[in-house]
């Protein structure tokens, strides 16, 4: 009768001791696997944010492209200092309409890129830009055709939606005229030459998400 309780501890499973240890392997690997986790995590979320600013800035430069040879002279920001034209910047063999809309470009935007982003989704109207058909050209295609043949309110869309930052969730984004240095934290309003994060927590790089 002596050695029933030693029978009935070992035929009842774990010593409590037993239990502590293994309880404390496990607090253990999952304190170790959490940082990995998080940073998993936190790696998506950059990527994603890394795209989305290529989309944008891929956009506003599109939209600049698309300025050169926009606004006959005499209109909107077409004359230099003292009245003077100036000379027509030759036009990039990627744009294929020019921008037809002279009132989105106030007196202050000389640079001519998008006034805001709501610009870019919303889209302006656009004209082709004197191709030729005969020969082809540059883009002698069926893209080239359908253009040819599009009606005088032409709408191009640069962006499909108002791009959202997946760091902070919103559209909060930071933007930056050409007209302002990379350390302004505030937007003059003139243009759109760049954007940058809103979100003033480190990347796994040690950079900031808004020097991005």
């Amino acid at each position: 009768m002596k050695n029933l309780p030693r029978i009935l501890r070992t035929a009842g499973g774990f010593t409590l001791f037993e239990l502590v240890v293994t309880l404390t392997v496990l607090a253990i690997l999952i304190m170790g696997t959490l940082p990995l986790a998080q940073n998993a995590v936190k790696r998506d979320r950059e990527v994603r944010l890394r795209e989305t600013l290529r989309q944008i800035r891929n956009a506003i430069d599109e939209f600049k492209r698309d300025t050169y040879g926009a606004c006959p002279a005499g209109q909107t920001n077409n004359q230099g200092l003292g009245g003077r034209p100036q000379p027509a910047a030759p036009a990039d063999p990627r744009s294929r309409v020019v921008i037809d809309d002279c009132s989105i470009f106030d007196s202050e935007n000389l640079d001519r890129y998008p006034p805001s982003l709501e610009a870019l989704v919303d889209g302006v109207k656009v004209r082709q830009r004197g191709l030729n058909l005969q020969s082809g050209g540059a883009f002698g295609d069926k893209n080239a055709t359908e253009l040819a043949g599009a009606t005088d309110d032409t709408v191009k869309v640069y962006l499909r939606e108002m791009p959202i930052d997946p760091i902070t969730g919103e559209s909060n984004w930071k933007l930056r005229s050409s007209y302002q240095t990379k350390d302004d934290e505030s937007w003059d309003d003139i243009n759109v030459f760049d954007v940058r994060s809103a979100s003033d927590e480190e990347g796994l790089n040690g950079d900031k998400y808004s020097d991005w």
